[in-house]
């Protein structure tokens, strides 16, 4: 440790010398697939059924299953009122039965008296923590009219149950849980300053529908814009009660799904004309169908290029609402820069490339039918400039030059009607630089008995003394405060039986007890089936934070990720992770809160 100290020390010493330099660090990309874990909160108080006699809600909630992709993507629904009133885990799609089950369920729900918000958000946000995995873009779709409404005769105040809402609100911002909330005004009676903020807070949006036939095309843009896809309009038709044509071009090949909407008071009829002009069968293996008494949707599975032909038939005088989305499982990726320093004036050459389940795409006609931009933020200023990018074989190609500003973040979109893609932003940091110039130093007259620079060298070798012994205070006065130094906060613990899916209920552990240190055995009452636990060990850090330490042979996970913590892993406020043994078939949650 001492030695560690030492080297910290050399190498703040030679920084002194060399601080001008530019930092270029790439994040990884925010999504590596297209599947989604989403899950659905609807009121079900008796203050919907004005908003929501007909029962809209449901119908655009079973819409968003089946825009689902038809194998992988999960999807979870809770009812609630005053408190959960049903709920359906999160099921993993992977046959056209789940969707019907998930549907079933909804189309089951009944209505309750009276409405608590907070309850809905915070399960929906429990349940994707026990049920998220690697690679999966979580979600929550809230439909409410934002209002609250408790028992007269419960226990619950008004101040309790917004502070219960804010507290689930900040767990989702935490843990990236994006909360799209969806306010129904029939009534005029929304609460549109509370879901404003639910979905501003976190990174979702709020959407008003002031009537509920609103909702499918809502819960649409929903599902698009989370994906990063597009809604393509296609046509709005008046049903004659004969077949009529609608044309649909399928761009390219990566094309995983299109789902064609079709939003009308009647259900109608379709047939499907493949480019090669052939009919192609619906339901078939390649298409797959779904009515309901407001909508069908049409889903092309890994549809060929090029123009198809759909043929509507509607009751006369029905009007029908087409859309199409076009599924893809690609990502935008940035290359590599081609420097790792920069100096400030210098030119920077960006480029970008599609991938396609982790293969690099170099299809030119893909790359010449998007449109490629580089935004560059200024961020000492806020500003962005916009750059177009070329269209090479392999992807997109451009420069920008770097100003004054101490850092900036690049991002590249790509884009048609259909689609777009955003890499994750590359941020740029330039360290100040000391332009002052030299101090001029008069050589000393020395004589032949003077020894020359041997002064010098005295007074570099007293310097190093001073570094050393601050280092060693430095060190030794860190060990005596952090022996000594006490917790604050709680940790929340949970333990599921895997082989059951069984929890425990949570218990709530107050840190302020121990004193330096203390191990998770510990919190677990020292039970035997854990003492792999006592391997796990806590202290404090900064900032109201704790280090953690991993010298057992458990696995620790946070949002479905296994974490490397042998050297140290620092755990914020409201962060839950996920600890499993080896010895025992049960996992351990822990949350770390005020």
């Amino acid at each position: 440790m001492l030695r560690k100290t030492i080297s910290i020390f050399i190498l703040l010493a030679i920084l002194v010398w060399n601080i001008s330099y530019l930092n270029v660090r790439a994040a990884s990309p925010l999504h590596s697939t297209s599947h989604m874990e989403g899950m659905l909160v609807v009121d079900v108080s008796n203050s919907m059924k004005s908003s929501d006699p007909d029962n809209i809600s449901k119908e655009a909630m079973k819409m968003f299953i089946d825009m689902a992709s038809s194998t992988g993507d999960k999807i979870g629904v809770i009812a609630y009122a005053e408190e959960v009133v049903r709920k359906k885990a999160m099921v993993k799609i992977g046959s056209v039965q789940d969707k019907k089950e998930l549907k079933s369920f909804i189309d089951s729900l009944g209505k309750y008296a009276y409405t608590d918000l907070s309850t809905g958000v915070a399960d929906s946000v429990k349940i994707l923590d026990s049920s998220h995995e690697k690679n999966y873009i979580p979600l929550i779709v809230l439909l409410a009219d934002g209002n609250n409404e408790l028992d007269p005769n419960g226990t619950k105040t008004n101040s309790q149950a917004d502070e219960a809402l804010q507290s689930a609100v900040n767990s989702a911002k935490a843990k990236g849980y994006p909360i799209y909330t969806i306010g129904l005004n029939v009534d005029g009676k929304l609460n549109k300053n509370v879901l404003t903020n639910i979905a501003n807070s976190t990174n979702g949006k709020f959407f008003e529908a002031s009537s509920a036939d609103q909702l499918p095309h809502i819960l649409s843009e929903i599902f698009a814009r989370h994906l990063q896809l597009k809604i393509v309009p296609v046509k709005q038709l008046i049903g004659t009660g004969e077949y009529q044509d609608i044309k649909m071009n399928v761009p390219n090949e990566n094309v995983m799904e299109a789902n064609i909407s079709l939003l009308s008071n009647h259900p109608v009829q379709v047939r499907l004309i493949n480019p090669s002009g052939e009919a192609v069968p619906i339901p078939s293996d390649q298409v797959l169908l779904t009515q309901s008494r407001t909508y069908s949707m049409v889903k092309l599975l890994k549809p060929a290029q090029g123009d198809w032909t759909l043929k509507v038939k509607g009751l006369p005088k029905d009007k029908i609402d087409i859309n199409l989305v076009f599924n893809y499982d690609l990502q935008l990726k940035l290359n590599t820069l081609a420097k790792k320093s920069y100096q400030a004036g210098e030119t920077i050459q960006v480029g970008a490339f599609l991938e396609d389940s982790g293969t690099a795409i170099k299809d030119p006609s893909i790359y010449q039918s998007l449109k490629g931009t580089l935004y560059v933020k200024d961020l000492d200023k806020g500003k962005t400039e916009e750059f177009s990018l070329k269209s090479g074989e392999q992807g997109f190609l451009g420069k920008f030059k770097l100003g004054s500003a101490s850092a900036y973040e690049v991002v590249v979109k790509a884009e048609d009607n259909s689609f777009f893609r955003e890499t994750t932003p590359q941020k740029i940091t330039l360290q100040a630089v000391d332009t002052a110039p030299p101090l001029q130093v008069k050589p000393r007259k020395t004589s032949a008995h003077d020894g020359g620079s041997f002064n010098w060298l005295y007074l570099g070798g007293g310097l190093a003394v001073v570094i050393f012994l601050a280092a060693l205070s430095s060190l030794l006065w860190s060990k005596l405060k952090s022996k000594n130094r006490r917790f604050s906060g709680q940790i929340v613990i949970e333990i599921k039986d895997e082989g059951t899916g069984e929890r425990t209920s949570p218990l709530y552990k107050k840190l302020k007890v121990f004193k330096g240190k203390f191990r998770l055995h510990q919190l677990v009452a020292l039970a035997p089936e854990f003492a792999e636990t006592d391997k796990i060990i806590f202290k404090p850090a900064g900032g109201d934070s704790l280090l953690l330490l991993n010298q057992s042979n458990c696995t620790i996970e946070k949002s479905g990720r296994a974490l490397h913590a042998q050297k140290g892993l620092i755990i914020k406020r409201n962060d839950r992770l996920r600890i499993i043994p080896k010895q025992v078939n049960k996992s351990i949650y822990i949350e770390y809160i005020s």
